[in-house]
């Protein structure tokens, strides 16, 4: 890697790891279009860690409150903090399952251009169709286990590239009647434990082949990465409800047409 890789790949984490634009594609995208290496392992673990920090530094009131509402629970205390706990951890587990299952088989076949444009598109209109015809009634304190259980049945879904993790469960959440802003945070929320398990994964494999790595490009792309993300979450929910999700929908529509025209015709 090189100075110039480095921030781009790093930019590319922070900006669409919350976007619902699918960052394992665009991760994928620069070896694919450009023949750039694999930036490694050791680059991959720094990027989630960045983005990690992210989200748990923009929500750290939230998430204080869900854990102490959390073991509050053990005592039967009930409160609408404590339950979506209790949901982020449910809905997280089809999610480790389904990756567990067939991480081999995407590795293998589900990193082409071809799979990148279909779920582009194919999400991309599932998103415009939840976001156009949304009913816009439920606060994320309102959501039930059937509801919470959805979303992560979606977020499953998005072990495939081009999917987008973030734009599937916002995807399901609206169509489930939840507000804008209720589905971007329970989206956000439930990134917290999957990027730990996907950061722990790779960590561990990383230190069980015992890789080397040029670790001031590591470091770099940490805090890039995490500076990228923060900023991106706070424009995102700031602006959500001026802009919705058409934006989104018509990048999506035009990265899967190029990437339809780089398969079939470059």
């Amino acid at each position: 890697m090189d100075w110039f890789q480095t921030v781009v790949l790093a930019l590319i984490q922070g900006l669409t790891e919350f976007l619902p634009i699918s960052s394992s594609a665009h991760l994928i995208l620069p070896s694919q279009l450009l023949g750039w290496e694999d930036q490694g392992l050791a680059f991959d673990v720094g990027v989630h860690v960045g983005t990690l920090a992210a989200v748990v530094y923009y929500f750290r009131q939230d998430i204080w409150s869900m854990i102490k509402a959390f073991f509050a629970s053990f005592k039967g205390e009930n409160s609408a903090d404590g339950r979506i706990a209790w949901f982020v951890i449910f809905a997280t587990v089809p999610a480790l399952i389904f990756g567990f299952l067939i991480n081999d088989w995407i590795d293998a076949y589900g990193r082409s251009i071809l799979v990148i444009a279909g779920t582009t598109l194919i999400f991309g209109a599932l998103l415009w169709y939840a976001d156009s015809t949304r009913t816009e009634v439920e606060p994320l304190e309102n959501i039930t286990f059937k509801q919470a259980m959805w979303i992560g049945i979606a977020q499953a879904v998005a072990i495939i590239p081009g999917t987008s993790r973030s734009g599937i469960t916002m995807t399901a959440a609206l169509m489930l009647g939840f507000t804008r802003q209720a589905a971007a945070r329970f989206s956000f929320l439930l990134s917290i434990p999957i990027i730990m398990a996907a950061g722990s994964y790779k960590g561990l494999e990383l230190w069980q082949t015992g890789t080397t790595a040029q670790w001031e490009y590591v470091l770099g792309g940490v805090v890039l990465s995490a500076i990228s993300a923060l900023t991106c979450i706070y424009l995102f929910l700031k602006w959500l409800n001026q802009i919705g999700m058409l934006p989104f929908v018509i990048y999506r529509f035009a990265l899967g047409v190029l990437l339809l025209g780089v398969y079939f015709f470059a």
